[in-house]
Order: C-alpha cells, then structure tokens, then sequence
C-alpha cells in the first residue's frame, strides 16, 4: 500500500499566494468589468457632488449600445489622460440643440428636472455623427461638455463606462438611474 505524503505550505506562503491571487483578480475587473471613479468638479451638480465615488461599468457597453439619459465616464478627446464624468442626451443619428436654455432632441424640448439652471450658452441645431454620442453636464453652465470643440460630438471609442452606482458619501449611496424623461419620451 503507498502512502499519500501531503506538504504542508507555511503560513507565509499561504498569505503571500493569497495577496497574489486577489491583486490578479481586483486588476482583471478594474481592467474588465468596473472600476472606481471619483468626482472631480462640479459639472454635474445637483446629480453629482465633488468628492463623490461611483462605480463604473465597464463591461455592458460591450453588448448594449449607451442610451440617453446615462451618465458615463469618458476619456476627453481632447486630451485622453482627462476622464469627464456627464450624462448621454444625443445619440447617433439624432438632431439637438439647445435654445434659450431648452434642449431639444429631435425637435423635441426636454424637460430637465435633473439640471440644475438652463444652458446660458446656447447650441445650434446639428445632426450627431455616427459612432458618436452629445454629451452634457447637469450643471450646464459649468461643464465643459459636447457644446464645445475641446469635447464636440463623443466618439463612441472615448467612454470608459457607466455609472452604476455611488458608494461614497455612505448618506448618499445609491444605484444611479435614467431620468424619467428619458424612459417616458420616444424621441
């Protein structure tokens, strides 16, 4: 009859094998699934705040296109080492513009409840291009969003993601959500 020798490893070993799995496992889903953001400004107050911690997805853009009324993280075209953080209000193919502070999608006006003033700065009816995405932030008169040519149309390339959720101030957590105007709306 043989004998089954099993090793014992040492404490350090098991400690050192176990750091060295949860590094590979946390890198593989902060490259992959999601990642941890936090925000830097205030673009989009009242929605967001500086200093506020979200958690983005990085994986479902992958098998569903973006939809209006999402707030996504995205590297600045021009300057990809910026990351903004602003919400989806045109899509491909759709005309916007913004008139004496009212967004219209396709010629129709929104009625923002999220914002936190109207636009003073205006935007002239334009078509987005395909593969790009109009971006705004809540707080229109204090975001370098899609109006202006160091953002312009988003090229789909440049999203990192979706927010998902806040997890930063613990008073404040919760899944973010699409504003109802964009699920009630067929634009």
């Amino acid at each position: 009859m043989e004998k089954v020798i099993q090793k014992t490893k040492s404490p350090f070993r098991e400690l050192a094998e176990t750091v060295v799995s949860a590094i590979i496992i946390a890198a593989l889903i902060m490259t992959f699934v999601a990642r941890a953001y936090m925000v830097d400004g205030e673009s989009m107050l009242p929605t967001l705040h500086h200093g506020e911690r979200l958690l983005v997805d990085k994986i479902s853009y992958n098998f569903v296109e973006p939809a209006r009324g999402e707030i996504i993280v995205f590297k600045n075209p021009a300057n990809t080492k910026e990351q903004f953080v602003k919400r989806i209000i045109g899509l491909p193919g759709d005309k916007v513009a913004i008139i004496r502070g009212v967004v219209y999608v396709n010629d129709q006006p929104l009625d923002e409840d999220y914002i936190l003033f109207p636009a003073i700065i205006g935007f002239a009816p334009q078509i987005v291009p395909e593969g790009a995405y109009f971006v705004l932030g809540d707080n229109r008169n204090n975001s370098e969003d899609s109006r202006f040519s160091r953002v312009g149309f988003l090229p789909r390339k440049n999203i990192v993601g979706r927010a998902i959720w806040r997890y930063w101030p613990l008073n404040q957590i919760n899944l973010m959500f699409r504003p109802d105007i964009f699920k009630t709306t067929s634009l």
